[in-house]
């Protein structure tokens, strides 16, 4: 006989709590096998590919794209015993000792945490020695019992709030037409057959415009704040409100960076690596940074302590189609001119596909951002929290500018420096700034570091 599990929406091990679903890689009669992608969600960090622990036949999407879900909760049924081979119980023999808990095991790729499912004891069962009679039970949960056996295989769509106030007022899905677009089936739907009417007329065009975010009436359009989008705005609003920001700004000529950039393109080292302003700008944040500690510690409010590193995890921020993402380039402080820039060319390539995992956002300690890339000429940047500092890039200008007395047209960049005044001085911000501005408008000052 079938056997039903339920997938749950997986934790990737990074403490998230919820995350969004993107776009199902199965439909319900799919036939999957172990580790089998089915999934794509997009969590407050990454999107990311999830695969299922079983193998069997998918009977039921419990979740459509664009909702959001928490970790934990059901997300997908399959019937991983399709073909009923499954040994059947013996009978009249004594009931082995159960676990008291089934764990998931972790997916390929990811440390998701175990999800458990607890079985109680039935009131006035036999003692464990008697023996019994056990008839296999599907592994479901709560959710299913509504919907998880589709009836003469129909699967009625319809989102998990909406099931479980049809089994609240208890409606019969199966025997309901959604009125949204799709044939999905409403509240309006669940409270009208409770009530024993049809749905109003109106149903499909309200929650059409509802489902658009669009409302012709007064042509504005609404977007849920969820995903990225909603992970950065806390982290924004934290960050603005806890550290007391300073912003500092600083015109270079980076005419001899230029001029070097050009070098290198046609050395043999370099053929092929992709040298950009941001390369420069992520060296000579490593080499100042040794000089000027401060901006890559760390205020610790729990601990009453600030936390020097001695190393550099470097963030890039990146603008990606679903918003705005750090990733980190780790020990950045370690690797050569050459190393940094492949590092930040596929970690850029990475992060503009969407496919930058939430591990590599993590831990940073000091960021840059380039403006520079839209044609800005600077900004005043919100620092990443858990840092201490970010350094923004401006778009690198031909401007004039008086060389030995003489006014000449050259490469000008603008720099400017957010820092946490907590663990930051005017001093120690303006020394590394000024050096950072050093090591970009003349590449040779790295050899006196």
């Amino acid at each position: 006989m079938p056997e039903y599990k339920q997938f749950p929406l997986a934790d990737t091990a990074e403490g998230l709590t919820e995350a969004d679903i993107i776009a199902w890689q199965v439909k319900p009669g799919d036939k999957v096998t172990v580790n089998q992608i089915v999934v794509e969600v997009e969590t407050a960090k990454a999107a990311v590919e999830l695969p299922i622990p079983w193998a069997g036949v998918v009977t039921e999407l419990l979740v459509e794209p664009g909702q959001t879900v928490e970790v934990g909760a059901p997300i997908l049924t399959i019937d991983v015993d399709p073909d009923g081979k499954a040994a059947p119980a013996p009978t009249a023999a004594p009931v082995a000792e159960e676990p008291a808990e089934e764990e998931m095991k972790p997916l390929v790729g990811y440390g998701s945490k175990a999800v458990v499912t607890q079985r109680r004891a039935r009131k006035g069962a036999a003692p464990a020695a008697a023996p019994v009679a056990v008839a296999p039970e599907p592994v479901v949960a709560a959710v299913a019992a509504v919907s998880s056996k589709p009836k003469g295989g129909y699967v009625p769509l319809a989102k998990p709030p909406v099931r479980k106030l049809a089994k609240e007022l208890g409606v019969d899905l199966h025997a309901l037409t959604g009125s949204a677009d799709g044939g999905v089936i409403t509240r309006d739907d669940v409270r009208a057959a409770a009530n024993g009417s049809a749905a109003p007329a109106a149903t499909v065009s309200a929650v059409s415009s509802v489902d658009s975010g669009y409302d012709p009436a007064t042509r504005e359009r609404r977007v849920p704040i969820k995903g990225v989008r909603k992970a950065t705005a806390a982290a924004m609003v934290q960050s603005a409100y806890t550290a007391p920001h300073v912003t500092e700004f600083l015109t270079i000529d980076v005419t001899p960076m230029m001029e070097f950039r050009e070098k290198l393109k046609k050395s043999r080292e370099f053929a092929g690596v992709k040298v950009t302003p941001l390369t420069f700008a992520a060296k000579a944040v490593c080499l100042a940074a040794k000089r000027t500690p401060d901006v890559n510690a760390v205020w610790d409010e729990a601990a009453q302590e600030i936390v020097y590193k001695d190393y550099v995890h470097l963030g890039i921020a990146a603008a990606t189609p679903r918003g705005l993402v750090v990733p980190k380039v780790r020990d950045a402080d370690s690797m050569s001119l050459k190393e940094l820039a492949i590092a930040l060319t596929e970690l850029t390539d990475v992060a503009r596909e969407g496919k930058t995992t939430p591990a590599a956002m993590l831990g940073g300690t000091i960021t840059i951002t380039n403006v520079g890339v839209f044609g800005v000429d600077t900004g005043t940047p919100i620092i990443n929290p858990g840092e201490s500092a970010i350094l923004c890039l401006g778009a690198i200008k031909d401007t004039p500018w008086v060389v030995d007395g003489e006014i000449k047209v050259r490469k000008v960049l603008q720099l400017s420096l957010s820092f946490d005044h907590r663990v930051v001085d005017g001093q120690q911000g303006s020394e590394f700034l000024a050096d950072v501005g050093a090591l970009l408008a003349d590449p040779a000052v790295a050899i006196t570091y």
